[in-house]
């Protein structure tokens, strides 16, 4: 189940303005690197530049029980790995694949 897409954003006071009144909510957590709202079950994240991953466009995380099994379902099944399993803090592991055109798809296990 897709839980949480994150944008990047050139300018993260101006987006997180314009995201606050599109969400209707203030953020929940708030820093120089990341600004990220929760909304109707959603996270919705700002990444601004695009983060150490370079991100150009938004992504969408899948969240997953096991991300390294989830991992090997997809890349046996043709997705190629972009960025391995870490932990970004509190033992949530993210990971993303590219499909065959490119695109990114992240996941994410939650600890």
């Amino acid at each position: 189940m897709i839980k949480t897409v994150l944008h990047p954003v050139s300018d993260l006071a101006k987006a997180t303005e314009v995201y606050a009144a599109l969400l209707g909510v203030a953020p929940q957590a708030e820093g120089p690197y990341y600004v990220g709202f929760e909304a109707d079950g959603q996270h919705i994240g700002l990444v601004p530049g695009g983060g150490p991953q370079g991100m150009t466009s938004p992504v969408a995380y899948w969240h997953v029980p096991d991300i390294e099994a989830k991992l090997a379902e997809v890349t046996a099944a043709g997705a190629t790995v972009k960025e391995q399993p870490h932990d970004v803090g509190g033992g949530r592991l993210v990971a993303t694949v590219t499909d065959p055109d490119g695109n990114v798809l992240g996941l994410i296990q939650d600890q």
